[in-house]
């Protein structure tokens, strides 16, 4: 089993290999009633995109981690796909989605970091 952290990176890596863009991590550790550690976050132009990001992130995290998510969901429309990691959660979004639910600001009092997109 690899660390938090560890498996974040590898998360990051994936979406990044796929351009996906604004990544947002979600740091949950200290809120106790968090359905997870983290949340990491990130926006794919289209659904094919979310797909490809989706499968990047699976194969990265699977090859260089040994994890796998316990469940996938939202795969069919890939519109925001949910990928579930246990003490990570993986969110997947096409832009309006992720204007809509604007999930990393459910949690106010986490701390957020902002990757920077790599172009």
């Amino acid at each position: 089993m690899i660390t938090t952290q560890k498996l974040i990176d590898l998360i990051i890596e994936g979406v990044q290999e796929k351009k996906g863009r604004s990544i947002t991590v979600v740091d949950l550790s200290n809120i106790t009633v968090a359905p997870a550690e983290a949340f990491v976050i990130c926006t794919g132009g289209s659904p094919s995109q979310v797909d490809s990001i989706v499968d990047s992130i699976e194969n990265t995290t699977r090859v260089k981690g040994h994890e796998n998510p316990t469940t996938i969901a939202g795969r069919q429309n890939s519109l925001w796909v949910a990928m579930d990691y246990g003490n990570v959660m993986v969110h997947v979004f096409v832009p309006d989605m992720r204007d809509y639910y604007d999930i990393e600001h459910l949690w106010s009092d986490a701390a957020i970091t902002e990757i920077p997109d790599l172009d």
